[in-house]
């Protein structure tokens, strides 16, 4: 994942074991395992490297969740997990019931961006897409998702985890570079 920027671990997990030549699944790791070796990678080869891009991201990740306060904006993925690449960017959650109030928003503040859809799975077996806007802050590239506002008692699931992401809120994110020293 980290050598080829893969983000899905499903599908670097399947990469993996046919590169391998395991076939039976109940070998693969899970997702969990995959996420402390990636994490133990990083600390063990590039750790300042590692830090700097986290630093970054986070830093435009707070930027973007100031710009989009109204919508109780949520730092979620590998940008938080401190393992995601420059490339890979910054995903935040935000929650509206109306996707076209974030439209406007990106309008009033000149922000060029491009729409799509992401899929997100449930705690309760459901998949579903919501729309997302992708733009470029600088040379990171920002994920907006906007979820229904009741998705904030019912988050969508992380890919990493396959828990609830409940992110962290503008304040805990000004915390944690805080806590880095930035």
């Amino acid at each position: 994942m980290r050598e080829q920027g893969l983000i899905e671990p499903d599908r670097a997990r399947r990469k993996a074991a046919q590169r391998l030549g395991i076939d039976n699944k109940r070998c693969w790791p899970d997702n969990a395992e995959i996420q402390e070796a990636l994490e133990s990678e990083y600390r063990l080869f590039e750790p300042e490297a590692q830090q700097h891009v986290t630093t970054r991201l986070r830093e435009q990740a707070l930027a973007a969740m100031k710009t989009f306060a109204d919508f109780d904006p949520r730092l979620v993925g590998q940008s938080l997990s401190g393992t995601a690449s420059l490339e890979q960017g910054v995903r935040v959650h935000l929650f509206a019931d109306d996707p076209r109030e974030i439209v406007f928003r990106l309008i009033d503040k000149g922000i060029p961006w491009q729409e799509g859809d992401a899929q997100q799975r449930y705690a309760d077996g459901t998949r579903q897409a919501h729309p997302s806007f992708a733009f470029m802050a600088g040379e990171v590239p920002i994920e907006l998702v906007v979820l229904p506002a009741r998705d904030r008692q019912n988050p969508p699931l992380g890919a990493i985890s396959e828990r609830p992401e409940r992110g962290l809120n503008t304040r805990a994110v000004e915390q944690l570079l805080a806590d880095e020293g930035h």
